[in-house]
């Protein structure tokens, strides 16, 4: 693996990490086919499951506190070349963290960068939105509004 390895900002690189950590795992299994083009890596970190400490916050930007444990796989890979990816998912999927780490290693390379973005980044971000908006619809079919009423009797 020839291509050189650009910096790539924090928060791209967090935006892509979300994007596949929310991937369907078909969905990724079908862009590693069509993506991986001969790529070969080691396991720094095979993937193993354990759990984190999710924390939440009091009317959202409140007070901090433990809401629970959580249960998270992560994988860390390193390709030719010494670039190191990493994968964190929620659950207990060994495939998904393993893609997650694949992809986040490529998206660090400049020359695949771009293709990727396009091809993989963008519509699972598309999917998920799409799917997000699904689920508010039907949510909201189900809204109930509650409204006082006043007795008919007269108050004087």
């Amino acid at each position: 693996m020839s291509e050189k390895i650009n910096e790539c900002s924090f928060e791209a690189r967090r935006h892509w990490m979300g994007v596949l950590a929310r991937a369907d795992l078909a969905d990724l299994e079908s862009y590693w086919e069509r993506e991986q083009d001969g790529v070969h890596y080691r396991h720094l970190r095979p993937s193993e499951t354990g759990l984190v400490m999710a924390r939440g916050r009091a009317g959202g930007n409140g007070q901090r506190f433990n809401l629970g444990e959580m249960t998270v796989t992560r994988c860390s890979l390193q390709f030719p070349g010494g670039i190191v990816g990493h994968g964190y998912v929620a659950g207990r999927d060994r495939r998904h963290a393993e893609l997650a780490a694949a992809f986040d290693a490529l998206l660090q390379l400049s020359e695949r960068r771009d293709q990727i973005q396009r091809h993989v980044i963008h519509p699972l971000k598309q999917k998920y939105i799409n799917e997000k908006e699904s689920r508010s619809k039907k949510a909201a079919a189900t809204k109930v509004d509650f409204y006082t009423m006043v007795r008919g009797e007269d108050a004087s």
